[in-house]
């Protein structure tokens, strides 16, 4: 969830005592738990050299390598991902991305005899959705907007705006709007009892 700081700061008030402000703090008392503990897992990336705004939803992250190599931006979603941290990963605000995604920052030379590690930076832009299951592999850049279909594997770059889909990923004919105005961390139940009622 947001930090609690964030949501306490920018919560929804509501006359002392009406229904409204009894059912909001049912719900805030009831989601207490599950807000303590997203914070407690990003506090723990941050700890490590991660850099995650307060507003980001950081879901059960397995993480490899060096904590520093992540950046994510605000009102960011990130669920059920493995990442593998060679090199940087760059997130940036208002993503989604779903459960079961795999993000891959290094792979080996199989024309070298030494058979060497290539190490490749990701960068995922702003409004980017990588559906469920989907694989990034080393050096890609999902552009803003791009959707990434579920299962997908991306071997090269995604334009902004781009839907993909497929192994490997290949653009679809139809494209995204390039007006996007929505925050998909705002779906979420706990965050929801804290800034909406």
């Amino acid at each position: 969830m947001a930090s609690f700081n964030y949501l306490f700061t920018n919560r929804v008030k509501f006359p002392f005592g009406s229904d409204a402000f009894n059912r909001a703090w049912a719900k805030r008392l009831l989601l207490l738990r599950q807000v303590v503990k997203m914070n407690r897992r990003r506090n723990k990336l941050v700890t490590k050299g991660a850099v995650i705004d307060e507003r980001a939803e950081i879901g059960l992250v397995k993480i490899e390598g060096h904590k520093s190599r992540l950046t994510v931006g605000s009102f960011t979603f990130i669920g059920r991902v493995y990442m593998v941290l060679h090199g940087k990963v760059t997130i940036g605000n208002y993503v989604c991305i779903n459960d079961g995604v795999e993000i891959l920052t290094a792979s080996h030379d199989v024309t070298d005899a030494a058979w060497s590690q290539i190490v490749k930076d990701t960068v995922i832009e702003d409004f980017a959705w990588i559906g469920q299951g989907a694989m990034l592999l080393p050096g890609v850049t999902i552009g803003r907007g791009a959707v990434v279909g579920a299962r997908a594997v991306v071997t090269k770059s995604v334009a902004p705006g781009a839907i993909v889909a497929g192994n490997p990923a290949v653009p679809l004919a139809k494209t995204r709007s390039t007006e996007l105005n929505y925050n998909p961390c705002e779906f979420l139940a706990a965050n929801r009892a804290w800034l909406i009622g």
